[in-house]
This record gives structure tokens, C-alpha cells and sequence, in this order.
């Protein structure tokens, strides 16, 4: 496209209302992901005449002026998609997934077979098409471990094997410290605490952000401190009770981070500090209909049982856990809403507010399908992942 026609089209939209605005955006990141799927073709043709040599990587790096970092990804993903993942780079020649998002699938399946791949590529066509990211990543670690369990074991093996402290010099005074490929209940847990830790001293009257007072909690635990009352912190692994007693191997959900290996999963089960909790789901929907009491929901557990019930902020696309999220009501209580299990939801900070903005209409059906209605009129729903799939025969045993 020439400059003068650049400059056309970006005059043009100047005169957009709202929707034109979204679409005209939409439009542009469909065409970007056409752009990427030949971006992707010439890279492959290029490693393949080179017969896959480490050099392309440079090469690349230098054309296309990135981190050899992220010129390694490219590649890999590229020759992926032009041998084994042909759907999915079928889905970027139609701008249903961006070049992100097949970098997710490439990453996902590079410890497949060529052969286990090709039917991963098949399951996840009608799966990820405009799904971002995360929801990719997620969906094909999932369709990789059902295809290779035996594999995917190994592999979270290695994983975690792989653990290591990092630290990243910043400007002006600042640094970074991160746990790489750490395991992941122990990530999630260190997580939980140090946010409810942070939230504990917020609502006592702290003036630092949130983001600060997780990052000094942090510290402060890991320099011999305190940081703040020490409980144990609480996560949610979501496991058939087939594959926890070892008559099947399917994976495993822990909230807010995906689908991990059956072994591993049953693992982090017998922990001696686990507590296991009975949940009892609707065979026909696999949804989570009670906490397993012995009479009805209490009021004072209905808290419990909507974060067990969501796992996640309801916003679609957000992986926030349920326990770091507010309780909200999808009809506000002011216009008529109840507070009960059918009306309450999870959402995150972010997205609580988001909710209260002009324009946003939030809507939750009896079946748990919750619809949000943006200013422009587009309509996104969302369901809680069924805690396994739907059942027509009993257990058995």
C-alpha cells in the first residue's frame, strides 16, 4: 500500500463512529494476520532451503531487526505451521487467529509427534478461532496432553526440572526477580498468599497500590520478614474422581493456569497439606451443582461456592482465579438483583469496574451462560469450564 493511500485511509478515520471503529480495527488485525500467514510461508521456505540451520535464526533477527529470542520463535513456529500444523496456518491465511496465537500452537505441540500434531491441528480448527492468546495456550496444551499423555507427563517432569532464579538489571534504581518454570501449585499458592497479604494491609489503611504492596510483600518474605498474617493459602485443582483414584489419566485443571498432567496432578492431591473437598457436579453438564454438605448451601458458604463454581473472572479471556476476585451481582442490586448462587459472579478488580461503565450490560441465564453486551453493540459470552465432560453411564465401580 502506498503512503498516499495510507494516509487516505487514515483520514478517513477520523469520520468513524464507535462501530465503524471496531470494525474498521477488526478488519485491520484480520488483514495483519494474512500479512503474518506469508510472513510465516517465506520463513519456513527459507529454513528449508537452508535445511533447518541454527544461522536462520540470525538472519532473521537481522532482517527483520528482533531479538534472536524472538527470531528463534518465528522460525520454529514457522516451520511448524508449513509441516505439521497446516489448519492453523489455514486459520491465519483467514484472520481468525493472529500470528500470537500460532506461535501458542507451535509451542504447544513442539514435544509431539509429527503424527500427534497434524491431530491436535485438527481438533483445535473449529477451537481457537478468535480466542486470544491465553485461551490458546490453554486450549492446546489441553488437545497436546489428551493426544500424548504418557508424554506430557515427561514433559512436566523435565519442566519443572528446568526451575531456576533469574534476576534482570532495570534503569534508575529498579531490578527484577523472577522463579522460572517453577511448580506451578507452588507458584499459584505463593501467588495467593502474597495478594491476600497485600489486600489484608490495603484495607487497613495503606496508601501504596495494590501492584506495590505485592511486590513489598514479596520481598519482604523472601529478605525474613513476615509480610503479613501467615496462613495457608488455599488453590484449586479441579480433578475427575476417576483420574484421581488412577482409572484414567485425563488431565487435570488447576485455576488460573490450565490443564496439567493426570500424574501430576494426582501428585499435588496426596500432598501432605492438601484438603480435599468433595464437589458434586450435573453428570449431564459436568457443572458444579454443590460443595457436597449435608444440607443446603448456608449463606455464609454461597462465597465459597460461586469461586469454586467459576474458577475464574467470568470475563471472557480473563484468568484471574476466583479467590483474588470480587463477588459481584450480574444484575446490580439496585435494579432488582439477588444475592444468590444464580445471580452471583466472579469478576476481577479490572473488570468489576468495567462493568460499571456507561454502556456495559452484563447478563447472567440459568444454564451459567453469562453475556456481556459492549457499548458498540458486540456480544460475548461466557460459561464455566464443565469439571468434566458429560456423562451418560455411571462410574465403574
Amino acid at each position: 500500500m502506498s503512503s498516499d493511500l495510507f494516509k487516505e485511509v487514515n483520514a478517513s478515520l477520523d469520520s468513524l463512529g464507535d462501530q465503524d471503529a471496531v470494525d474498521a480495527a477488526l478488519a485491520a488485525s484480520e488483514g495483519i494476520a494474512r500479512l503474518e500467514a506469508v510472513r510465516f510461508r517465506a520463513l519456513g521456505r527459507l529454513s528449508h532451503h537452508r535445511d533447518g540451520a541454527s544461522s536462520v535464526v540470525q538472519e532473521v533477527a537481522f532482517a527483520l531487526s528482533v531479538v534472536d529470542g524472538h527470531a528463534a520463535g518465528l522460525v520454529s513456529t514457522a516451520e511448524a505451521l508449513t509441516t505439521r500444523l497446516p489448519r492453523t496456518l489455514g486459520l491465519l491465511d483467514q484472520g481468525k487467529v493472529g500470528g500470537y496465537g500460532a506461535m501458542k500452537v507451535a509451542t504447544a505441540t513442539a514435544w509431539l509427534s509429527d503424527e500427534d500434531a497434524r491431530a491436535v491441528d485438527a481438533v483445535l480448527e473449529d477451537r481457537i478461532p478468535d480466542r486470544n492468546s491465553d485461551q490458546i495456550r490453554k486450549a492446546a496444551n489441553h488437545a497436546a496432553m489428551m493426544a500424548d499423555r504418557d508424554g506430557a507427563s515427561r514433559r512436566a517432569e523435565r519442566n519443572r526440572g528446568g526451575r531456576r532464579l533469574t534476576v534482570r538489571q532495570g534503569d534508575t534504581g529498579v531490578a527484577s526477580i523472577e522463579v522460572e518454570d517453577g511448580p506451578v501449585e507452588k507458584v499459584a499458592a505463593a501467588y495467593t498468599r502474597i495478594d491476600r497479604e497485600a489486600r489484608a494491609l490495603r484495607a487497613g489503611g495503606e496508601t501504596r497500590t495494590l501492584d506495590q504492596l505485592r511486590a513489598d510483600v514479596a520481598l519482604d518474605l523472601l529478605l525474613g520478614g513476615q509480610g503479613g498474617k501467615s496462613e495457608r493459602s488455599e488453590v484449586f485443582l479441579y480433578m475427575d474422581l476417576n483420574t484421581y483414584l488412577g482409572l484414567n489419566d485425563d488431565p487435570a485443571e488447576m485455576a488460573g493456569h490450565g490443564h496439567i498432567p493426570a500424574s501430576l496432578a494426582r501428585e499435588t492431591a496426596s500432598g501432605s497439606n492438601t484438603v480435599l473437598r468433595r464437589i458434586i457436579t450435573d453428570p449431564l453438564s459436568g457443572q458444579v451443582l454443590d460443595l457436597g454438605r449435608d444440607r443446603y448451601r448456608p449463606t455464609a458458604g454461597l462465597d465459597e461456592f460461586v469461586r469454586v463454581r467459576d474458577r475464574e473472572c467470568r470475563r471472557p479471556g480473563c484468568h484471574r482465579v476466583a479467590q483474588a476476585c470480587d463477588l459481584d451481582h450480574s444484575l446490580p442490586w439496585q435494579h432488582g438483583g439477588h444475592t444468590s448462587d444464580t445471580e452471583l459472579i466472579d469478576l476481577c478488580r479490572r473488570d468489576h469496574r468495567l462493568k460499571d461503565e456507561p454502556g456495559w450490560n452484563y447478563r447472567l441465564g440459568s444454564d451459567g451462560t453469562l453475556t456481556i453486551t459492549t457499548p458498540t453493540g458486540q456480544r460475548y459470552e461466557s460459561t464455566p469450564p464443565p469439571l468434566h465432560e458429560p456423562r451418560d453411564e455411571a462410574p465403574p465401580f
